[in-house]
């Protein structure tokens, strides 16, 4: 049984889980910083989940997003829609 920690509001997403949300087909686009995924479906850079630096939704990218010019900040204001499974 789970430890009750999990509200029904927060989704825990493994990465093969993650992945199918790739923006392709019809899929939302979701990508995950520290642990926390994030909807960049409606985000122009994100368009059919290919972000103009050639990266795919669907993935893990701390690193890419916290050695980017405009680093987190840019996550601030879009959906969050769970958390990435440790």
């Amino acid at each position: 049984m789970d430890s009750g920690q999990e509200t029904e509001e927060t989704r825990v997403f493994t990465l093969e889980e993650l992945s199918q949300y790739d923006g392709k087909n019809g899929n939302p686009a979701y990508v995950a910083v520290d642990g926390v995924v994030y909807d960049v479906t409606d985000v122009e850079p994100w368009a059919n989940g290919e972000h103009k630096n050639g990266i795919t939704a669907g993935n893990e990218f701390s690193d890419e997003i916290l050695n980017s010019p405009h680093g987190k900040g840019v996550l601030d204001n879009l959906p969050v829609v769970g958390m990435l499974e440790e």
